[in-house]
């Protein structure tokens, strides 16, 4: 009997230790997986804002600063009517990638993540004509402290964060329509508001997220289905990824030096 315990005991330990080791993995993929996806869009943004000013005033559209003249693929993307679509293709992306999760394979998924990091380059890319360099560089220091901050409280609390996730999306979903509200009130007031809210609620969705996709591995990782955690980790990249820009965008519009 008491061999048969050890046995037991043995088993279990080595059935722990390796969903220990597969959660480890899982998040190494999720957190990788969000850093590429974030890389893509700065480096997005960077190259098409490079690419819509130009210092040569002949052949551009408008006037930005005494140096600075927008080209004419600058006035498309930022004064034509196409900047609409191009404000609100991520918000499509981010609703297609529900319906995507059932249809695709995990790579596909994956694929489809980073023409999504493409796209939303180019819906922010105007921060970097807004905004000064340095600036940029700072406050996405300080949103990269926050966010490891937060993800590890998410990952290493005992406290189940699933009811304060429940309000965090009300929230979110007020806050969405507040935002486009305001792109045609253009108050600024409004907007310093929304800025605020939005930093708390993205910092509070980064701990929930963070938990959810830890407890999702879990619940399923004695299915052995990797097609399924393989998705998980791409859906958890992207809720962390959104988590981050969009704090990211708050914190800039509160704390970003403008040109």
């Amino acid at each position: 009997m008491a061999e048969f315990d050890t046995i037991r005991t043995t088993a279990a330990g080595a059935r722990t230790a390796a969903i220990d080791e597969g959660l480890r993995a899982h998040m190494n993929k999720v957190y990788g997986t969000m850093s590429a996806g974030t890389f893509i869009t700065f480096l997005a943004a960077w190259a098409i804002a490079g690419l819509a000013v130009t210092s040569d005033p002949s052949g551009a559209v408008a006037q930005l600063s005494a140096d600075k003249y927008l080209t004419s693929f600058g006035h498309a993307i930022y004064a034509s009517p196409l900047k609409w679509v191009i404000m609100f293709a991520p918000l499509a992306f981010v609703f297609g990638f529900g319906a995507a999760m059932n249809r695709m394979s995990a790579s596909g998924l994956q694929l489809l993540f980073y023409v999504f990091s493409t796209v939303m380059g180019l819906s922010i890319s105007s921060i970097f004509l807004v905004f000064t360099g340095e600036s940029i560089v700072q406050v996405f220091l300080v949103t990269s402290i926050a966010f490891a901050g937060l993800s590890l409280y998410g990952y290493t609390t005992k406290r189940d964060l699933g009811p304060m996730g429940a309000f965090l999306v009300m929230g979110l979903i007020g806050l969405i329509v507040a935002s486009i509200v305001n792109i045609f009130l253009a108050s600024s007031a409004m907007g310093f508001a929304i800025s605020v809210i939005g930093v708390l609620i993205f910092a509070g969705l980064t701990a929930y997220d963070t938990q959810n996709i830890k407890n999702t591995y879990l619940q399923h990782a004695h299915t052995g289905d990797t097609e399924f955690l393989g998705k998980a980790a791409i859906m958890g990249a992207l809720s962390l990824y959104l988590d981050f820009i969009n704090m990211f965008m708050m914190l800039l519009n509160l704390l970003g030096n403008r040109e």
